[in-house]
């Protein structure tokens, strides 16, 4: 056995070596804890039933009062600060984020023994530690120490931990250079000599050092500065309407022609930057350039006053409100829309019942073309693809615990997250490996980072519009049932569902947007376009009908710059109608 694996070999095991073989994270211990947990709530709620009725023992209420004070209120608290904090409220979880940010810190000063004032991997140094016994010693022990934190960490498989791990084991191959018995982290291809797998590894340490990136969350927040998002925009006067507001982005100067306008709806559960996260990598900033004036929802986060919001709200009376002002400064204009993943969803209804109300009224359709980006409106256990995700939901999901742990905060994205990770195997370390894998030219490193705030700063969902999605939307299939209904200033309309053929009967066309490879929005369940519009089930039609269209990507293709500009002649091209 060489240098290389006698130091990381006295690692000894830890669940970061994943002998199980997993294929998917397990935060083990939260998922034990957290099938006590609502068991213990649902054992108070039963109590709570029971101790009203005549005849119980006063024993009952006083068994449920007690088990209130001294547990489930005390849980309660905690996850409603954490939420609001922004911290994880599952402690096994944020425990372990504790565990993997330390770890990366213990990785980077280590790595930084061997980085000279150049701010290169020194070679010498590497040779002095192998050549001098005590150095050498220090630095197995060094090593070693490693294991001490993952015995603290409570999840298994394919963690975020493993992703540093492996991190680890480029750095001491590159100080031994000795190579490992087993797989070589991040090598793409056997044919590779080690040598050059040693400078690519060399290199990669010093650009995550110098970039102080060894745990991704902190350092997409240095960079970043906490904010996202580069187009200059204004946001509307009176657009403010509970948590919501309208922006208005900026159009270049020399701008010709008559610009389109068009309005954008983004998700609940994420910032609305996901428009415009960089240069080049920015929908907003790609169809301005096009000439369009662009206006976009920001659904801001739900408080106290705004939690007990139902999706009519976000999915209807902002959306009214807002083409309102759009319409007030841009009198006479043609007004698209489009939205992105669940903001478009959301959006289809919303248009499907202006189609009502407009026919109703006898006026003929103001806003005939919508865009969907990865927008699920088919939710079934077979063709949607949305399956796997519905046999979570009936199985680790309760809304009475979400409406009682969350209400006047907010269902905070860690939970959602928590869904997301169990129907995409792996996600926290493939994510974070093939962030660790680009690191070798340090352009890709700083280029990320604004993803990955985005992605790690998820925003709170108002818990009764959370309940009404996954009960009414998901699992409830509402949509596609015809079931789903909105309010409205028609009479006839209000409270009842919408008919979404109206899309039809008013000329409106769709474009649909869809990744072979999103596991969140499938293929199967992205089928707005052959279901409603004004020509039902085609796929690439021109002109005025609807289009599909399907590419080799996942949920988040914006952050590929040839995805974006494939996407973006192709939506800009559905506006124009060519």
């Amino acid at each position: 056995m060489n240098r290389s694996d006698r130091m990381l070999r006295s690692l000894v095991y830890s669940p970061v070596d994943n002998l199980e073989g997993y294929d998917t994270h397990l935060p083990m211990m939260s998922r034990i804890v957290g099938g006590n947990i609502r068991s213990v709530f649902q054992y108070k709620n039963i109590l709570a039933s029971l101790s009203s009725l005549p005849g119980i023992s006063p024993w009952t209420g006083w068994a449920h009062n007690a088990l209130e004070t001294a547990v489930t209120q005390p849980i309660r608290t905690h996850a409603k600060v954490a939420a609001i904090r922004g911290d994880n409220p599952d402690t096994f979880v944020y425990s372990d984020e504790l565990v993997e940010r330390l770890y990366a810190s213990m990785l980077r000063d280590l790595t930084g023994e061997f980085i000279d004032d150049a701010g290169h991997f020194s070679q010498e140094k590497a040779l002095d530690v192998m050549v001098t016994s005590t150095l050498r010693r220090q630095f197995s022990q060094r090593v070693e120490n490693f294991r001490y934190l993952e015995h603290s960490y409570g999840s298994f498989g394919l963690s975020a931990l493993k992703a540093l791990r492996e991190l680890l084991t480029t750095l001491v191959m590159a100080v031994t250079e000795e190579r490992i018995a087993g797989p070589l982290p991040y090598a793409e291809a056997d044919t590779l000599d080690f040598e050059t797998y040693l400078a690519i590894s060399r290199k990669r340490l010093e650009n995550l050092f110098v970039h102080n990136a060894f745990y991704i969350k902190d350092f997409s927040e240095r960079i970043t500065g906490g904010t996202i998002g580069f187009t200059p925009y204004k946001v509307v006067p009176g657009s403010r309407l509970g948590p919501c507001s309208l922006r208005r982005y900026a159009a270049p100067e020399d701008t010709q022609g008559d610009p389109k306008v068009l309005y954008l709806a983004s998700p609940l559960i994420n910032k609305p930057e996901i428009f415009d996260l960089a240069p080049g990598k920015s929908v907003v900033e790609a169809l301005v350039k096009k000439g369009f004036r662009i206006y976009l929802n920001d659904p801001g986060v739900p408080g106290e006053k705004s939690d007990d919001l139902d999706l009519d709200f976000y999915g209807k009376t902002v959306h009214d409100h807002n083409i309102e002002l759009i319409k007030k400064e841009n009198p006479g204009k043609e007004i698209c829309v489009m939205g992105y993943c669940m903001g478009g969803t959301l959006l289809l209804p919303w248009l499907a019942r202006r189609a009502e109300e407009r026919e109703a009224n006898g006026d003929a359709m103001d806003i005939v073309k919508i865009a969907l980006m990865a927008s699920p409106v088919r939710f079934d256990d077979e063709m949607s693809g949305q399956g796997p995700m519905r046999k979570v939901i009936r199985h680790d999901y309760d809304p009475l615990l979400i409406a009682e742990m969350y209400e006047g905060v907010g269902v905070p994205p860690q939970i959602i997250d928590a869904g997301m990770n169990e129907i995409q195997p792996g996600v926290r370390y493939f994510v974070r490996r093939g962030f660790y894998q680009r690191a070798g030219k340090a352009e890709e490193i700083l280029e990320a980072a604004p993803f990955f705030y985005w992605l790690t700063h998820g925003t709170r969902f108002g818990t009764r519009s959370h309940l009404s999605w996954i009960g009414d939307l998901f699992m409830g299939s509402a949509l596609e049932k015809g079931s789903y209904t909105l309010p409205s200033q028609v009479p006839a309309l209000d409270g009842q569902p919408v008919a979404m053929a109206a899309l039809s009967r008013m000329g409106v066309a769709l474009f649909d947007y869809r990744g072979k490879r999103d596991p969140i929005s499938p293929p199967g369940a992205c089928v707005a376009s052959e279901l409603w519009g004004t020509e039902g089930r085609r796929t690439e039609t021109r002109g005025g009908l609807n289009r599909t269209i399907e590419k080799n990507a996942g949920h988040i293709f914006v952050v590929s710059r040839r995805l974006l500009s494939e996407f973006i002649e192709s939506v800009d091209s559905f506006f124009h109608g060519g």
